[in-house]
């Protein structure tokens, strides 16, 4: 099979390395342009483009494929099938109308459940017990195309962002190896009509912490804001970022501060309490209560808020 490969993070590069273990030939690799990085802001390449060098691919880096123009190196390729997974920009008509066998998209969810952007953070903000991956077949619409292949996968009460992306990063490789061994035989099915969400691109401004929600509620929110954008409260004046939590007994006006011992501090919600258990401060590390504790000693009845 002669692919192109179009896609940017470390989700896509999971992927890309399982295609080229299965001993595909990837004429092409479509990636976002180098971005700035860091304290020095350093122009820095995807994880993909990284992983196409070391492997002497072609990259191919536009900023956008409206124009005409940015569709030569994919027509020069002569492939049979564009992959995309998590490439970040939109493919007009005319580019999914390149590959002789079309274009087939990897999605982090289960379809039609969380089209869009950000499927692994709202899958664990909802509560969902599971999620998934579903391979489809690309069209013009968000997430729209008939399904080729779907399986699904447990989130665990104490998945994060960070931990589920890995899990559907490597599920999401081994099922588009299996998809493009038999694609000849697989039956497209189309997207039931009933069941759809959307799982729209995680904002900044959601990181912060309205501890007048149910303590379940913050407790996914935090999970599903980790590593980014980190869910946020302010005490003391000082923002802090809240890493993990669990659920805890008592009540009081939200946002209080209850009990605080090395295990965790006790932080009063619309209902219930939660047990925050790992937080950083501004331009320090992450860490567990205790030794957060050491550095920042909060006592009961303190009240934790909105940053100003």
């Amino acid at each position: 099979m002669r692919i192109a490969f179009a896609g940017t993070p470390e989700f896509a590069a999971v992927a890309l390395e399982a295609i080229l273990a299965a001993s595909h030939e990837v004429r092409l690799v479509l990636t976002q342009p180098d971005r700035p990085s860091g304290r020095g802001q350093k122009l820095v390449a995807s994880p993909v483009k990284q992983l196409a060098a070391r492997h002497g691919i072609a990259v191919h880096q536009p900023e956008r494929l409206k124009d005409p123009a940015t569709h030569a190196p994919l027509l020069e390729a002569a492939v049979d099938v564009l992959v995309v997974a998590a490439y970040g920009l939109i493919l007009p008509q005319a580019v999914l109308d390149i590959p002789r066998l079309g274009c087939i998209n990897i999605h982090a969810s289960l379809l039609p459940r969380w089209r869009g952007a950000a499927p692994i953070q709202r899958a664990i903000e909802a509560g969902d017990p599971e999620t998934g991956v579903t391979i489809m077949r690309m069209e013009a619409g968000l997430d729209t195309g008939p399904m080729l292949l779907k399986e699904a996968l447990p989130i665990a009460a104490d998945d994060s962002a960070a931990t589920l992306h890995d899990k559907l990063a490597a599920q999401g490789g081994r099922l588009i190896a299996a998809a493009l061994d038999r694609l000849d035989s697989l039956a497209p099915v189309a997207q039931p009509e009933a069941g759809v969400t959307y799982a729209n691109k995680i904002e900044k401004r959601e990181a912060v912490i309205d501890w007048s929600q149910p303590a379940a509620v913050i407790e996914r929110r935090i999970r599903a804001f980790d590593p980014f954008p980190g869910a946020l409260s302010s005490l003391r004046g000082e923002t802090l970022k809240l890493w993990h939590a669990t659920t805890a007994e008592g009540g009081g006006a939200p946002g209080t501060v209850l009990a605080v011992a090395a295990n965790g501090i006790v932080v009063a919600c619309g209902e219930g309490a939660l047990r925050l258990s790992e937080l950083q401060k501004p331009g320090g590390r992450r860490l567990a209560s205790a030794d957060f504790l050491h550095g920042c000693a909060i006592a009961p009845g303190e009240r934790f808020v909105a940053p100003a």
